[in-house]
């Protein structure tokens, strides 16, 4: 079961790299993928047409949603116990983090910081 990022939904929507689609398909096939809404909503703030919007919005409707009461306040918490705001990572990406820990998800994720964030977080608990 997996929590994916922004930037892997952006690479598997444009299709910009075949093998990342193959992957993700076989994911969505098996329902192991989940959905968070900071994700979907960087996703319809970057969307370029209606179109995209509603693709957008189809693939937020027939995802299983994770838990997401009070993860604003564990992010925080995250960022702050582990000095993430140090390494430049933003409480969106915090929140994403906390999300996947929160609800035993892996994390999969291209952005290089919050790949960082993930190791910072998992060595030192």
């Amino acid at each position: 079961m997996i929590l994916v990022d922004t930037s892997v939904w952006i690479d598997f929507l444009r299709q910009s790299d075949q093998d990342l689609v193959d992957i993700m398909k076989s994911y969505l096939k098996r329902n192991d993928v989940f959905a968070i809404s900071a994700v979907f909503g960087e996703l319809l703030q970057g969307a370029k047409n209606k179109r995209e919007q509603k693709i957008i919005q189809e693939i937020w409707l027939n995802l299983p949603k994770i838990n997401e009461e009070a993860l604003f306040i564990k992010a925080g918490h995250l960022s702050n116990k582990h000095r993430l705001y140090a390494m430049d990572v933003g409480i969106i990406d915090c929140y994403i983090l906390a999300g996947a820990l929160d609800n035993d998800l892996a994390l999969w994720t291209l952005d290089k910081k919050l790949m960082a964030a993930t190791e910072k977080v998992l060595t030192e608990n």
